[in-house]
């Protein structure tokens, strides 16, 4: 008799491709993806961002075309990005009745209803010094800021906006929003807040795509990134004042954070694989250093396994005419 231990032989699920499919634990398709856009009044032709290839700013006049363009694809959500022409000092733009925050999600929702249109809610494209908010002595008030950030939401939400996504990243948000949204009759309009928002370098890529001009940083408003802490009791208190779906943004330098908050909350997560995500991964694989569909996958598989329930990603809509997932 062979008194030998028996070997625990794993590699016994992973022999064939059909094994592995169907022993896979975690899976990604395109329900798991919301991509976000940018979309620029007043421009004449379609505009690429240098820092994120294959991503361009889309003019207002064609924005119908390309809504038609991501529905046909199989995309189920965006989160909508305005590059606006309209600038000042608050952002006053970005609550108007006919603003671009509410053209856009009008436009969308009038070219698909079908299309779940989250308007992304802050002012850092709205206002001329290119800060969150209202500038007090060169320090964002956050009071009035989040009274303006209900205006923005409530003019969102009358243009068709499905969901109110504020960004701002400030103290009280989510309570204002709330009742700026009750106040004005929009009850079942949900709020996916970007609750844990980090400082992180790796927003330059988007600075170019929204025609960021701020000056300094957002090191007052957005958290610390060595703040693994803090990063959850944000979320959590975006939860009490009345969240729908929390966020951690970004995604992939955060996992540990994404999964902390799974085990803390029943709420949906959201997580951001932020333009200098994507960019790292474009450049890599245009150096020929990786395969890109494979890392693609791979990192949104990360995120997914890690406890996001949906990933927002520039990836999308390429991901889906390709017909990747």
């Amino acid at each position: 008799m062979n008194n030998q231990p028996s070997i625990q032989r794993l590699r016994r699920l992973r022999q064939t491709k059909t094994f592995r499919e169907i022993f896979q634990e975690t899976s990604l398709s395109l329900n798991d993806l919301c991509l976000p856009i940018f979309v620029e009044e007043g421009l004449d032709e379609y505009q690429p961002i240098e820092s994120m290839p294959g991503v361009m700013r889309i003019p207002e006049k064609r924005l119908p075309y390309e809504i038609e363009r991501i529905a046909k694809a199989g995309i189920k959500s965006i989160m909508t990005f305005g590059v606006s022409h309209h600038l000042d000092e608050t952002g006053s733009d970005a609550w108007q009745e006919n603003g671009l925050v509410s053209r856009m999600s009008r436009i969308a929702k009038q070219t698909a209803p079908e299309l779940i249109v989250m308007s992304d809610t802050c002012f850092c494209e709205y206002t001329s010094h290119g800060h969150c908010g209202v500038l007090h002595n060169e320090s964002v008030d956050n009071d009035q800021t989040i009274h303006n950030l209900g205006l923005q939401a409530v003019a969102a939400a009358r243009a068709g906006a499905d969901f109110i996504a504020p960004s701002a990243a400030m103290d009280g948000q989510v309570a204002a929003i709330r009742q700026a949204l009750d106040n004005a009759g929009f009850h079942h309009t949900p709020i996916m807040s970007y609750s844990t928002k980090f400082a992180s370098a790796l927003y330059g890529p988007f600075r170019d795509a929204a025609g960021s001009c701020l000056k300094g940083d957002r090191k007052t408003y957005q958290m610390d990134p060595m703040n693994r802490r803090e990063a959850i009791r944000e979320s959590l208190i975006d939860a009490q004042e009345g969240a729908d779906v929390l966020m951690v943004k970004p995604a992939g330098a955060y996992l540990d954070i994404i999964r902390d908050l799974r085990e803390r909350t029943e709420l949906p997560i959201g997580a951001y694989q932020v333009s200098g995500e994507y960019a790292q991964i474009k450049f890599a694989a245009m150096a020929g250093a990786i395969d890109e569909t494979r890392v693609t996958l791979e990192t949104l598989g990360s995120i997914k396994r890690a406890g996001a329930d949906i990933i927002f990603t520039y990836f999308a809509l390429e991901l889906a005419e390709k017909g990747l997932l």
